[in-house]
């Protein structure tokens, strides 16, 4: 996460978001073009994962998540109106403005981490959230793996008590490319 983005790495980042994702609202898309189109109005811009607290946010969802389209909020006002927004950006330049993207696999992409910033208003330990959070990831990848492989055992030893050569062959085929992936 970035503590100082510079308004390049920003709008290469919203260049790319464009070029890969629909958003829901193909006017949001719009009002990201203009975003990069003003870098007075980028320097102040910053990428949040949460809105929690910040006077003036921006929530723009993809196609691909089925999340709020669009979403401007602005000491306390909500509105759903791009337009609304732009006219607000357009006319209040030295405001911060924060921006949540919701977007399929966005908690492991990359480009979005780089100008991934921390919520000034946040009172967590992120470091410890984050910490815990790959911990938790670790632990329950390695009990679906476990599981799998002996859900896969079972179902081997079931076949042979069975006497079921085709089904034994086609799980015993399954078992090597699990353990090769393990290796």
């Amino acid at each position: 996460m970035g503590e100082c983005v510079t308004v390049s790495e920003k709008k290469e980042f919203i260049q790319w978001f464009l070029s890969r994702y629909e958003l829901q609202k193909r006017e949001a898309a719009w009002l990201l073009n203009y975003l990069c189109s003003e870098d007075q109005l980028l320097k102040r811009t910053h990428f949040v994962d949460s809105l929690c607290h910040l006077p003036k946010t921006l929530l723009i969802s993809t196609r691909c998540v089925r999340m709020t389209p669009f979403k401007f909020m602005k000491n306390q006002r909500v509105s759903a109106d791009v337009e609304s927004a732009f006219y607000d950006l357009r006319t209040n330049k030295t405001e911060d403005l924060y921006v949540s993207l919701c977007f399929k696999d966005k908690a492991t992409c990359p480009e979005y981490a780089a100008v991934l910033e921390v919520n000034p208003m946040e009172r967590q330990d992120l470091v410890q959230d984050t910490l815990f959070s790959l911990m938790a990831e670790m632990i329950l990848d390695e009990s679906v793996r476990e599981f799998r492989k002996k859900d896969l055992y079972r179902r081997i030893d079931e076949a042979l008590e069975r006497g079921d050569e085709k089904e034994f062959l086609q799980l015993t085929e399954q078992w090597l490319k699990f353990v090769e992936k393990e290796s």
